[in-house]
């Protein structure tokens, strides 16, 4: 069982200009996940993809081997597929074949190894076609949504007539945190969710996904107390 892990991390982002290395509870934002990666016992192989020079001696710092891709793979609206063929194109040569790929995005910092090692677990034993990261939805479940129709509010889905919590039917929102897939995947149907997805549930304070400033400090607080906690605990 060969599994590659790839870290995705452009240089060109929006929202958060430098996101990647922006600093998060003192370190690189994309070092989370690099050691995350670096701690698990089931990955084969781990590699950082990116199109941006400082990126990659950040990473190179951290001690995560690094692939180099093309602009043309790093715009905005370039999907995940190419980068993940890519790597796999310029690493395999190299090192042989992998039958298992996962996805690891830098803005999911609260990832550890042991979720990692579990979901590619999941992964396997279930023979499903892939799994991806979730966690379950309460305050924004789809029942307290609105659309807008002629400019009044109009209810996204039926919410239950008690406007209860416990009420609500169970849903389930991506984090980002993890998505992991066979190989024959993306060979045979050229997609990294297949029509046998299996969840990978995460709690919901462990599921922040980083895409604005606010995101990044709140990330920064709640990355900043767990380092606090384990510093109390080796005291």
């Amino acid at each position: 069982m060969r599994i590659l892990a790839v870290i995705p991390a452009r240089g060109g982002s929006k929202g958060i200009p430098r996101k990647n290395i922006r600093l998060v509870a003192g370190r690189p934002l994309i070092a989370y996940s690099v050691e995350a990666a670096k701690g698990s016992r089931v990955l084969t192989n781990f590699v950082v993809s990116t199109d941006d020079a400082e990126i990659a001696g950040v990473a190179g710092e951290l001690g995560a081997p690094v692939v180099m891709r093309q602009a043309h793979l790093a715009a905005d609206d370039t999907p995940m597929l190419p980068v993940v063929e890519h790597a796999l194109a310029t690493l395999e040569p190299r090192t042989g074949r992998y039958e298992y790929v996962a996805v690891l995005q830098p803005t999911a910092p609260q990832r550890t190894a042991g979720d990692i090692d579990a979901a590619l677990t999941l992964l396997v034993e279930s023979g499903a076609d892939s799994v991806v990261s979730v966690y379950r939805v309460h305050d924004h479940h789809p029942a307290r949504m609105y659309r807008l129709l002629e400019g009044r509010l109009v209810p996204y889905e039926s919410e239950p007539s008690d406007r209860l919590r416990q009420g609500l039917s169970e849903v389930y929102h991506r984090n980002g945190a993890i998505y992991a897939c066979r190989r024959a995947l993306i060979e045979e149907k050229r997609t990294l969710i297949g029509s046998d997805t299996r969840p990978y549930i995460m709690p919901r304070d462990r599921s922040i996904n980083i895409d604005d400033e606010l995101d990044l400090a709140v990330a920064d607080l709640l990355l900043r107390q767990v380092m606090a906690a384990s510093e109390s605990r080796r005291l």
